[in-house]
């Protein structure tokens, strides 16, 4: 589960972004680091059991580092103020449809599917979107999917992309630049709470027919 200290680690740290602070922290960061890598473990041995593309990942693979690519930004913060996990076959870097666990006190969420895909593989699942737009709708639009995670959330073109059809039923979500299942995550007691964790891996398995089904349109 997540520990209290790990929230509290990273309050402190969007309080004191620099050097000295994160030096003087070190041992609180890599106990921090820890949990989370841990808890990215739990979630891969849950989620396995009905995703077994990621059965075998390994959790240090998911998780993201905690240091800033500082060299294009304004922004010179050397640290990142959240900790996460992408969960995926081959890890974070493969960037395959997967899960995402962000854990940043005030804006903690989860998400599930296909962050930002370059253009050929935004034709392929739209592609796939259009040609299976009954078994799409069913998994988008599904109450038990809408009611835990809404609908798919993303910024969108104004109009049909060029090919597709601007009548077609599946019209909106053709106009989808990525195709996302998320959810907010406000009460911060929650996650410390020993329930968490299960209700985490229920919204996962709820992600999963998206998340299956997209990379079924980008093999």
């Amino acid at each position: 589960m997540i520990e209290r200290s790990t929230l509290k680690f990273l309050k402190d740290l969007a309080a004191n972004n620099n050097r000295d602070w994160f030096q003087a922290n070190k041992k609180l960061f890599d106990a921090a680091q820890d949990n989370v890598t841990a808890f990215t473990g739990y979630l891969i041995g849950e989620v396995g059991k009905f995703d077994d593309a990621v059965a075998a990942v390994d959790p240090k693979s998911c998780v993201f580092r905690i240091y800033r690519d500082v060299r294009f930004s304004k922004d010179k913060s050397p640290y990142k103020i959240n900790l996460g996990a992408y969960i995926a076959p081959g890890g974070r870097k493969s960037m395959q449809p997967g899960y995402y666990f962000h854990l940043q006190p005030g804006a903690s969420f989860v998400a599930g599917g296909k962050h930002r895909p370059d253009g050929p593989e935004l034709l392929k699942i739209r592609t796939a979107v259009a040609n299976n737009t009954d078994e799409f709708l069913k998994i988008v639009e599904k109450k038990s999917f809408t009611d835990v995670l809404g609908n798919l959330w993303n910024d969108r073109l104004k109009s049909v992309p060029k090919g597709f059809d601007p009548d077609h039923k599946a019209a909106e979500y053709l106009k989808l630049k990525e195709f996302m299942a998320f959810a907010e995550l406000h009460d911060h007691k929650a996650l410390t709470s020993a329930d968490f964790p299960k209700q985490l891996v229920k919204m996962m398995k709820e992600m999963y027919p998206l998340v299956a089904f997209l990379r079924k349109a980008l093999a």
